[in-house]
C-alpha cells in the first residue's frame, strides 16, 4: 500500500523532476532514501534514566523502535566514560519514511513557534537535507503532561540525488517550506 506523499512522488513531483533535469529514465530521477532522526541526551551522563524517556519519546514519534547510541570513547571533561548510553536514533525507510515527512511538513513544522522556513544551505553537498528542531512537543503524538523534559532531534532526509540543487528540487515538490532566497 502506497502512501499519500509516495503517490504524489510518483504522480507529479517525479515527472517534474524528470523534465526540469533531463532525465530519460525515470529511475534517474531522485528520490528519498532513508530519514534518520537522533535524539541527544547529554543529561544522561547524571542520570541514566534520561534517556529511557527520550527512547519512548523518539518511538511515539517515528512508530519505530529506537536503538541507544553509546559513546565511544571516555572523555573525563564531560565525565563520560567509554559505552555509556548518550542518546538515540532511528532510522525510517519506505512506508514509515514517507508518513512521517508527511506528518513533518504537514503538521509538527507549522506547530514549531517563530518558524520562519527551512535554511537551504542546510543540504550536505551530496544532496542529503539536516535540520534540527528545539522541542519535540511539536509532533502530536506526544503528550507535553507526560514527558519530563524539552528535547531537541536532528533530522536528516537522505536522497539519492547527486547534488544539492536536485535534492532542493526534490524536497520542494514534497512542500518543505524553505526560505525564499
Amino acid at each position: 500500500m502506497k502512501t499519500r506523499l509516495e503517490e504524489h512522488y510518483l504522480a507529479s513531483v517525479r515527472p517534474s523532476l524528470m523534465e526540469k533535469f533531463g532525465y530519460n529514465n525515470a529511475l534517474q530521477a531522485p528520490k528519498l532514501e532513508k530519514v534518520v532522526i537522533n535524539m541527544g541526551v547529554g543529561e544522561a551522563v547524571r542520570d541514566s534514566k534520561k534517556v529511557e524517556g527520550a527512547v519512548q519519546e523518539l518511538a511515539l514519534i517515528s512508530g519505530q523502535k529506537p536503538v541507544v547510541t553509546r559513546a565511544k570513547k571516555a572523555n573525563a571533561a564531560f565525565k563520560l566514560r567509554a559505552n555509556m548510553a548518550i542518546g538515540c536514533k532511528v532510522t525510517l525507510r519506505r512506508e514509515h519514511m514517507y508518513e512521517f515527512v508527511d506528518r513533518l511538513i504537514n503538521v509538527a513544522l507549522p506547530r514549531v513557534r517563530d518558524f520562519r522556513g527551512l535554511n537551504r544551505k542546510s543540504f550536505d553537498g551530496q544532496g542529503n537535507f539536516a535540520m534540527g528542531i528545539k522541542e519535540q512537543i511539536v509532533f502530536p503524538e506526544i503528550d507535553y503532561d507526560k514527558i519530563d523534559e524539552i528535547r531537541g532531534m536532528d533530522i536528516i532526509v537522505v536522497t539519492s540525488a547527486k547534488t544539492d540543487d536536485e535534492a532542493c528540487e526534490l524536497l520542494t515538490g514534497f512542500d518543505f517550506p524553505f526560505v525564499k532566497a
